[in-house]
């Protein structure tokens, strides 16, 4: 058994001691999932990864609050975030900037595929925009700017307003980065 399947098993036994069900189905990344207490099976294998890890995280750390969507918050915005500034940055926003003429082309596909709801924003901002709910109380809002003559590409990630209720704030970083990571897949496949 690998250290992450170990540290995914742990906290599956915790959360299933404070449960009364023998598994649990959600959509997680944008795939069918279903968790017990002895592992994460994402469209029907077993996960092992990181992703595992933050399904398992979020299982473990459910109060049973309800999602709250806006404000939105800026991972800046949070306290103790200075630390994941920079990699936050780099792995969750920039690495999308090189595919958001595709993201703009296929952005229904993407969001049917993350279970998005049609939500209007209080704040209209960039040439478009998603939500995508990676895990079912937590929502990340994209924001794109395309390309003109005058300025790149640009993306923002903003985390829907009680998300840090749901994970901890390194493994909110996590989920980002995993999530940007899927859009990639989904546009590429």
């Amino acid at each position: 058994m690998s250290s992450y399947e170990k540290l995914i098993v742990e906290n599956l036994k915790k959360a299933f001691a404070k449960r009364n069900e023998p598994e649990i189905s959600i959509r997680a990344f944008a795939e069918p999932c279903i968790v017990r207490p002895y592992g994460v099976f994402i469209s029907g294998n077993k996960d092992t990864s990181p992703v595992g890890i933050i399904i398992s995280l979020y299982l473990l750390h459910d109060s049973g609050e309800e999602l709250v969507l806006e404000p939105f918050v800026s991972i800046k915005d949070m306290p103790g975030s200075m630390l994941y500034h920079g990699a936050f940055h780099q792995n969750v926003e920039l690495a999308l900037v090189p595919y958001v003429e595709d993201i703009y082309k296929k952005r229904g596909h993407i969001m049917e595929r993350f279970d998005s709801r049609d939500h209007r924003f209080s704040e209209e901002t960039g040439d478009f925009s998603m939500l995508l709910f990676p895990l079912p109380k937590i929502a990340l809002r994209y924001i794109f700017y395309l390309p003109d003559e005058e300025f790149p590409a640009s993306v923002t990630c903003l985390f829907s307003n009680n998300a840090s209720s749901f994970l901890p704030l390194d493994v909110l970083a996590d989920l980002a980065e995993y999530t940007s990571k899927k859009i990639i897949d989904i546009i590429s496949g």
